[in-house]
């Protein structure tokens, strides 16, 4: 009886370290980002805070310089708008009245320090110029 009470406890003892090793797991793989409204109504978040935005890029708003590799932009959602700054090699997908998602943090003067830029991808990818297989046909060309 002993031994079998012992192998319960150290089941129990085993199952909960496992369950607890994955809550922590997840919870720390979990990304919340804030939209630019709910960043505005926040007030005052401290300059050293790692913070995910979400909005538009603002059209006509996108000024990107060779020289120092840098991208200014404004990130706009709910009729709140973010600038923002980003230096380094700027992904393909990026493109103004696009969706994005910054990580960085909000630097003085309410500009946003971007280190990593994440541009969503439409939920339908069309080819540019590319016209839609006919049904039935298992070709783009036709």
């Amino acid at each position: 009886m002993k031994k079998k009470r012992k192998f319960i406890i150290g089941g129990l003892i085993l199952f909960m370290a496992i369950a607890y090793l994955g809550f922590m797991g997840f919870r720390s793989s979990a990304s919340y980002y804030f939209t630019v409204s709910e960043l505005m109504a926040q007030g005052k978040i401290p300059q050293t805070q790692v913070i995910r935005v979400h909005g538009t890029v603002l059209a006509g708003s996108v000024e990107q310089r060779s020289s120092d590799l840098s991208l200014n932009f404004t990130v706009t959602e709910g009729g709140k708008n973010l600038p923002v700054v980003y230096r380094g090699v700027v992904p393909d997908t990026f493109r103004p009245d696009g969706d994005i998602v910054v990580e960085g943090t909000l630097g003085a003067g309410g500009v946003f320090q971007a280190k990593i830029l994440m541009p969503k991808c439409p939920s339908k990818y069309e080819p540019v110029g590319m016209i839609p297989p006919v049904k039935g046909s298992t070709s783009w060309q036709i």
